[in-house]
């Protein structure tokens, strides 16, 4: 292992740093959406209706395969390096996107995105780290989860309006201008090292898994369609699907530095979550994917139109996401949300698949609104559920993981959910009238789709039976206050002690600082009011310190402080030159580790004596009760 000093930026800098960190985070999530209402434009323009689903299904394909691995490369090579050639390679795909003459040159360029696009969503996330404190990065991390979010829903609306006003090639030109001035602000202010550490690079776990998860979705996507499913390619895609992931599992055994640990797999909560955040992949991605279709081919919408009747479902998911996290750390559970958001998102698509030319606005919107509600009580209370089961070492393997299966679930759903949409649709279209008129017959359109609509109810309805499987733990405090409400849509470092600083700091901020204070004190064994404890610490880190200006640092009344001093002189803990005495240095010191004491209770059985970063990290930690004053 080698280190280099980390070097943070000054205050005035790190607006711009934040700025350049959101833009590159933004890129990734509206690159996920915005492409779904621009679908029909781009088939009629380019044909191959029956591959449409690949122009999601590539991009998602890449950056799952990529994303195990950006973190590590970070950690080698330096984060501003990395997320550096990230955006490049984003925006090479973004502008070749854009120049696409077909719809096979789209899909191999839009896995060339994705490419970037992995990196871009761990690398902000991970860069952060070297930017801000561990106790400010729970702040900032709510900022870029609320970021991801709202980029989400509304890449559909931007997608439909630069398709309408402009052409579809647009939404992946726009990408340019925005990603040039976030590589020039990350250029110039985002710190050039941080911490590094050497890493047995997974290539061949990660290689293997690409392999497996692409052959699985060529068989998917092709069986019954252009290959008859005993043809020889297909059986042989089949096979090597198998093989590959038989060696995937092979390798991640003897890895010293595996991907996706095995023994993550003995831990029944994370099977099942991992099994739920697969199942709300292929629901959303795949379905998403499918709905501007019926909005603008049965219904007739325009693009922009389509962009704002999918709104129900990003909103719905944005609103039940936040009201779960504040709901589970209130109550400590967390069980019956994804119980419940699945059942609402089988219902949602069910009534989905009943749909037709006739179905009323206010239908339509209710319908969207079910699902989106329900997904939102089930993506990210399963990272929470993961985070809360796992020993501390797996922590941030364990988020990641649950985040990779979303991914996969995403790329498999558009390619299956394609599949029974070209199977469906067979030979009743004729794609030279499509490109000619922009319009089939609605009702050729609704035969397809509603099997679409009924297929993922189905598999979402799995989620329903997964669920109810999903055992309930008691929650470790600190993920419970933090993970819920801070992992927002992002992809998590992977770091099990950011994990750890961020969830324990966001704990820590919501807490009333004056009954912290008291508490500390009764638990020290101390008779000293919250003002005396303070100053206490503030005096252990700056002897001599003039009372008068530390009230003015602080927004204290210099009266309080005053008080305070007279309160320690008088107990003999402090002399008139403001200075400690050893009977001080002994309170303070008393101090210390009942704050460690407490701060270890938050973490449950994330036990520090057996993990010695965790037991540094608390050390200090312990320390810090003084660094903002009481009100």
């Amino acid at each position: 292992m080698r280190s280099v000093s980390r070097v943070t930026p000054p205050a005035v800098h790190r607006g711009a740093v934040l700025a350049g960190l959101i833009m590159v985070l933004l890129l990734a999530a509206l690159d996920g959406t915005i492409v779904a209402t621009a679908l029909p434009t781009i088939v009629a323009e380019l044909g191959g209706l029956a591959h449409l689903a690949w122009v999601v299904t590539a991009y998602l394909l890449a950056q799952t395969a990529v994303i195990p691995l950006y973190g590590k490369f970070g950690d080698l090579y330096g984060r501003k390096r990395v997320l550096q050639a990230a955006v490049i390679i984003f925006l090479v795909g973004s502008a070749l996107c854009g120049l696409s003459g077909n719809l096979t040159q789209l899909i191999v360029f839009r896995a060339i995105q994705g490419l970037g696009g992995g990196g871009l969503i761990v690398g902000a996330q991970a860069a952060i780290a070297d930017v801000v404190s561990p106790r400010e990065r729970g702040r900032y991390q709510g900022m870029f989860g609320a970021a991801f979010a709202a980029a989400s829903i509304a890449g559909p609306l931007i997608g439909g309006f630069v398709t309408t006003h402009l052409s579809w090639r647009w939404i992946f030109y726009i990408n340019l201008p925005v990603g040039a001035v976030a590589l020039g602000v990350l250029a110039a202010t985002l710190p050039a090292s941080g911490s590094r550490t050497r890493h047995d690079l997974d290539w061949l776990g990660a290689l293997a898994l690409a392999g497996a998860l692409c052959a699985s979705v060529l068989v998917a996507d092709l069986g019954g369609n252009l290959l008859p499913w005993t043809s020889v390619e297909l059986v042989s895609l089949a096979v090597a699907a198998i093989v590959l992931l038989a060696v995937f599992v092979r390798i991640e055994r003897r890895a010293a530095e595996p991907i996706l640990p095995l023994r993550l797999f003995r831990d029944r909560v994370f099977v099942i979550a991992g099994a739920i955040s697969l199942v709300a992949g292929l629901a959303l991605f795949g379905t998403v994917t499918y709905l501007p279709l019926y909005l603008q081919t049965v219904r007739g919408s325009s693009p922009t139109a389509s962009g704002l009747e999918l709104l129900p479902v990003m909103g719905g998911s944005f609103l039940t996401s936040l009201v779960s996290g504040q709901l589970i750390s209130r109550r400590g559970r967390y069980r019956v949300f994804p119980i419940v958001g699945t059942a609402l998102a089988s219902a949602g698509l069910l009534l989905l698949s009943t749909m037709g030319p006739a179905t009323g606005r206010a239908a339509l919107y209710v319908y969207l609104l079910l699902f989106g509600l329900g997904l939102g009580m089930v993506m990210q209370v399963m990272v929470l559920a993961v985070q809360n089961a796992v020993p501390y070492e797996d922590l941030g393997v364990a988020t990641s993981a649950v985040t990779l299966f979303r991914f996969i679930g995403g790329s498999l759903g558009t390619a299956v959910l394609g599949a029974i949409f070209a199977a469906r649709l067979g030979d009743a279209v004729d794609i030279g009238v499509l490109r000619e008129s922009g319009r089939i017959d609605p009702a050729v359109f609704m035969r397809a789709l509603d099997t679409v609509f009924l297929a993922a109810a189905a598999v979402s309805a799995l989620g329903i039976l997964l669920a109810l499987l999903l055992p309930e733990r008691r929650l470790r405090e600190s993920v419970a206050a933090g993970a819920a409400r801070e992992q927002g849509s992002t992809v998590p470092t992977g770091d099990p002690l950011d994990q750890v600083s961020r969830c324990l700091w966001g704990a820590l901020s919501r807490e009333d600082k004056r009954a912290v204070l008291t508490r500390l004190a009764a638990r020290a064994g101390l008779d000293l009011g919250p003002a005396s404890t303070w100053l206490i610490g503030r005096l252990g880190e700056t002897p001599g310190t003039d009372l008068d200006a530390l009230a003015g640092r602080f927004s204290v009344e210099p009266a309080l402080l005053h008080g305070a001093f007279a309160d320690l002189r008088d107990q003999g803990l402090a002399d008139e030159s403001r200075v400690l005495t050893p009977a001080g240095h002994a309170a303070l010191e008393r101090l210390v580790a009942a704050r460690r004491s407490a701060l270890g209770e938050l973490l449950a059985d994330w036990s520090p004596e057996t993990h010695g970063s965790l037991a540094d990290y608390l050390r200090r930690v312990a320390r810090d009760f003084a660094a903002q004053a009481p009100a």
